[in-house]
């Protein structure tokens, strides 16, 4: 099933990662409000992962969405890592270029596992955290170098044999509806369509196709996409933040060199009256291979001001300014049509 066709009229997802208590620790009540807010402000797609504080994104995102009739909401979650009963401290864990980022979370041990039944296991176990009976999209999580520095590809090859044939399996099983990679690098989408099997239903890429850092992935991957009919989900379009007023980049302190190119975009953005964090949140959407943007949400304020965000009018001289200042590559679509 394709990606696209689940996401119909869904171009506006929830990112459920904060829920997760990611940088800090978001009260419950704020967490299941943030849910109930996006609810009743239409938004139908939520997507989550077990390393999201040691599952406790999906419990909470579990605990508002089963009230709902599952037909009307589509929801993905991610595999390659197991929650344990045993206990660890959330800073010891080995998270690679992200260290610390689930520190608020729980502390239940957190397994990297791409094997076939690590797998099974993984799904089973996000079933019963997300009470339900069926996932729409199971992305393959971090199966990349950010992750698993020069390992990567030891990790990608274990999900080749393990992940990939398991998730193409409970597609057949109609346990899940789709499935593909969850991953914040272009690598590993790009080896994955260069195999003859297995075959992919789409990608979500977090932060490598954003106003700020889309260059390569426009030149190979998104053709690539659009010739095969593999869809994209573009995850982190605020860029951890740092397109949104913060100060985080890729999950850390943003350096003064991306601050410096953030600060570039907002002024192209305040010389045309644009808020910027509406240009992130809508420039991805002009692909034609990207289905849906899913911006991460932590307090219920943020869905409605989110869903403005999508909807305000930018004029097309600011993008037209964009590209004359190469800002922007020459050859991204805008939102114009250009």
């Amino acid at each position: 099933m394709s990606i696209r066709s689940l996401l119909t009229d869904r171009a506006l997802g929830f990112g459920a990662a904060p829920l997760g208590n990611m940088f800090r620790a978001v009260s419950e009540e704020d967490a299941l409000a943030t849910v109930e807010t996006a609810w009743n402000e239409g938004i139908r797609y939520y997507d989550t992962a077990p390393i999201y504080g040691a599952g406790l994104s999906e419990i909470r995102l579990g605990q508002v969405l089963a009230q709902y009739p599952r037909s009307e909401y589509v929801l993905s979650t991610k595999v390659g890592r197991t929650i344990e009963d045993e206990i660890e401290e959330p800073t010891d864990r080995d998270l690679g270029d992200e260290g610390g980022l689930f520190e608020h979370g729980r502390r239940n041990e957190v397994r990297d596992d791409y094997t076939y039944d690590g797998t099974m296991r993984a799904v089973e176990q996000s079933l019963e955290r997300l009470r339900t009976d069926h996932i729409d999209v199971a992305w393959v999580h971090d199966v990349s170098p950010d992750f698993h520095g020069d390992d990567w590809i030891d990790a990608f090859a274990t999900s080749r044999t393990g992940a990939f044939r398991a998730l193409t399996s409970l597609r057949e099983q109609g346990v899940i509806g789709a499935w593909g990679l969850g991953v914040n690098t272009v690598e590993p989408c790009e080896l994955i369509l260069g195999l003859d099997e297995p075959k992919p239903d789409g990608f979500l890429l977090a932060g490598r196709y954003t106003l700020f850092d889309h260059a390569h992935a426009v030149q190979r991957l998104l053709p690539t996409c659009l010739e095969r009919g593999v869809d994209l989900v573009a995850g982190g379009p605020f860029n951890s933040g740092v397109l949104a007023g913060g100060r985080h980049f890729e999950y850390q302190e943003a350096s003064a060199e991306v601050l410096d190119q953030v600060d570039r975009l907002r002024g192209v953005a305040e010389g045309h009256g644009v808020d910027l964090k509406a240009a992130a949140l809508q420039f991805p959407l002009a692909h034609p291979a990207v289905a849906a943007t899913i911006p991460g949400m932590s307090r219920p304020e943020r869905v409605s001001q989110n869903l403005e965000l999508l909807r305000a009018p930018i004029p097309g001289q600011f993008w037209r300014t964009l590209r004359e200042e190469k800002l922007v590559s020459q050859d991204v679509p805008l939102p114009t049509g250009e």
